[in-house]
């Protein structure tokens, strides 16, 4: 699956995710740091790439409904600590493949991932 991290999520994220067999690059990895969201997400639609974040914004679906973009995982773990990020990732790719998350909306906590998939 082509993903792209957004610079609030760890680098060791990209390691896990290959690992994993993932094409993996960052917001860092193009020089896309402190881009506003609708650029960064211009690129990544542009690109066809699964975007990761703890970015919220991207979690508002009047914005980003499912079935309109190629997905979203937003991820909220209990604390901001890099290690704490790159484990409920690690969750989340034991739970579900990245390619089911194509289209969706998909939000991790360390409860659980809910996923809103396109209406119908």
């Amino acid at each position: 699956m082509r993903v792209k991290l957004d610079e609030n999520l760890p680098v060791q994220c990209v390691g896990t995710l290959q690992a994993q067999g993932h094409d993996a690059t960052t917001v860092a990895d193009q020089s896309m740091a402190g881009w506003p969201d609708d650029a960064i997400w211009d690129v990544v639609q542009r690109e066809g790439r699964l975007l990761i974040t703890q970015d919220r914004g991207f979690g508002d679906l009047r914005l980003y409904p499912p079935g309109s973009h190629h997905g979203i995982l937003l991820i909220r773990p209990r604390s901001s600590l890099p290690a704490n990020i790159d484990a409920l990732l690690g969750r989340v790719l034991q739970t579900v493949r990245l390619d089911e998350l194509s289209g969706c909306l998909a939000v991790a906590d360390p409860t659980g991932l809910r996923i809103r998939r396109r209406p119908g």
